[in-house]
């Protein structure tokens, strides 16, 4: 069941993070492995937002969805599954309740950055509907988010910003 994240999940979701980022150490990205995870402080705004959702299997929640709006689409901010649970379609799912919550406050779909080359990553998104954004299609809201990310040292991987 997917439902919005409640308080007490978001150590949970910390956990998932944590997990989540460990496959990343086998593609040569320690540093994505390595990455703190969200803060309580940060899930918490998700979460007041109404923005944080969590699939949860009735022993507490499995993934979860960041999500926010950027210049007139739903952007995922963060999507990750615990590895324990990965290849179930857990991941499509909260993108799918995503997709329907973009359409519901009347946005023009979904929005989101990731690294190119790894598996579960652009090559997943493209099968969901997903398409690669050119620099030209950029709108000045995820030329920021990309800014910031660079700023951050994610581009040390090909990274690409995708829509649907």
């Amino acid at each position: 069941m997917i439902r919005l994240a409640a308080f007490e999940d978001l150590p949970v979701l910390q956990d998932i993070e944590r997990a989540a980022g460990e496959p990343f150490r086998a593609l040569g990205m320690a540093a994505i492995a390595d990455d703190d995870p969200p803060s309580i402080e940060d899930l918490a705004a998700y979460r007041s937002a109404g923005r944080a959702w969590v699939l949860d299997d009735g022993d507490g929640p499995l993934a979860y969805l960041l999500a926010e709006v950027v210049d007139g689409y739903g952007h995922i901010e963060q999507v990750s599954v615990h590895p324990d649970h990965a290849r179930r379609g857990l991941g499509r799912q909260l993108i799918e309740h995503a997709g329907k919550w973009a359409a519901r406050e009347g946005l023009a779909g979904l929005t989101l950055t990731t690294y190119t080359e790894v598996p579960w990553n652009a090559p997943y998104y493209a099968r969901l509907g997903f398409v690669t954004l050119g620099e030209d299609d950029l709108t000045e809201g995820l030329r920021a988010i990309r800014s910031h990310e660079i700023a951050c040292g994610l581009d040390a991987w090909p990274r690409v910003t995708m829509r649907r």
